[in-house]
């Protein structure tokens, strides 16, 4: 959720947005948001600003479970639009085995990539994405070496690619971000939406050089849900395709347990009843 609030700095008057997860996190500028809104939707009934609300239509055939995956693509959609992938680019995402990584790679097929380079340590989920995604899905295991790993990206890649995206969760080290930079053709993108407990060290030059963007981005646009439902509606996205598991409320518990250890094509949901 997002909103502007009225800040004062050196005696100026400045409005600044703020954001912040529902019923999660927010940075200092959207603390007070959260306050107001501080509860998150495990319930039977939420309560939320009308902004947030999507109208669904024309999906009828799936069940609300089955809708409930849209926010698993909801977050890397925002990093796709923000990094600029156009139709018949190719694409690198490093963390592809992850929640949020392949539902990247499912999304940039829908989006029009011409070729995925999905890329992870997980080989069983590397080979369920390869097989989803057909000719236009190429995988990479990725080993923590950086120049091995860069070159390993490129030849996927068919020589480098036009854009990467950057979904590794709770990295201790920055490798698999460098290779994915690495990767990148003349004039590419990095796009960083995962999380990293060090700092990323980068080669100005390299960068200078190379005519590279680094994009830092947080969440997805306000329309993002609409335009989700749009590609599902023409065909394009199939949210079957992370497998929507339901528990009831009265199951939290074993819903949470669920959720420690499914795996990156799944989704536990949990529902009023």
């Amino acid at each position: 959720m997002k909103a502007w609030r009225l800040d004062r700095l050196g005696g100026i008057l400045r409005y600044e947005e703020a954001q912040f997860l529902l019923g999660i996190t927010a940075g200092p500028a959207g603390k007070s948001l959260q306050e107001d809104w501080r509860d998150g939707t495990l319930a039977e009934y939420a309560h939320v600003p009308k902004s947030c609300v999507t109208q669904i239509e024309g999906l009828g055939g799936l069940s609300v479970a089955e809708l409930s995956v849209l926010p698993r693509f909801a977050v890397p959609y925002g990093g796709l639009v923000r990094g600029r992938l156009a139709a018949g680019e190719t694409i690198v995402i490093t963390g592809a085995t992850g929640a949020y990584g392949s539902a990247a790679v499912l999304l940039s097929l829908a989006l029009g990539a011409a070729r995925v380079v999905a890329a992870g340590r997980n080989g069983k989920v590397l080979d369920a994405l390869a097989k989803l995604g057909g000719a236009r899905v190429a995988t990479a295991a990725l080993s923590g070496d950086v120049e091995p790993d860069a070159k390993a990206l490129r030849a996927a890649a068919g020589g480098g690619a036009q854009m990467a995206f950057d979904m590794v969760g709770s990295a201790q080290d920055p490798n698999a971000t460098l290779a994915a930079l690495k990767s990148l053709r003349r004039g590419g993108r990095l796009v960083l939406m995962g999380s990293m407990a060090v700092p990323l060290p980068i080669s100005y030059l390299d960068v200078m050089l190379s005519n590279l963007e680094i994009i830092g981005q947080f969440m997805y646009p306000q329309d993002t849900f609409m335009r989700l439902i749009d590609l599902a509606r023409a065909g394009l996205l199939d949210l079957r395709a992370i497998r929507a598991r339901p528990f009831p409320l009265e199951g939290l518990p074993a819903a949470m347990e669920a959720a420690a250890t499914s795996d990156a094509l799944e989704c536990i949901v949990v529902t009023p009843s």
